[in-house]
């Protein structure tokens, strides 16, 4: 079987760093087929459904050889962060102009 090692990225409803910081091992999911008789989409793959939460990235490799999976690791890209201040509004050499 194979799974995926990844940290899941900040949702876009949230502005702190919650459930960021520990490893995710979730299984490849395995190509969805349709139903003769409905026409429906379906799988039989039910370890779509399960995440694994670990709090080191070695733990989750661990854990991944000890059962005999195939992993892949997808390492975070640090997001970029501009210092900002706010005397920088009213900077002489502010881009723009300041209205009220």
């Amino acid at each position: 079987m194979k799974v995926r090692i990844l940290r899941p990225a900040k949702t876009a409803m949230q502005s702190g760093r919650a459930n960021t910081k520990e490893w995710v091992l979730e299984s490849e999911p395995l190509p969805k087929g349709v139903d003769p008789l409905m026409g429906w989409t379906s799988s039989r793959d039910t370890m779509q459904q399960v995440q694994l939460w670990f709090p080191t990235l070695d733990e989750a490799k661990a854990h991944a050889e000890r059962n005999g999976w195939q992993y892949t690791v997808e390492t975070p890209h640090a997001p970029a962060v501009r210092p900002k201040a706010y005397a920088d509004n009213f900077a002489y050499t502010r881009v723009g102009r300041w209205t009220h």
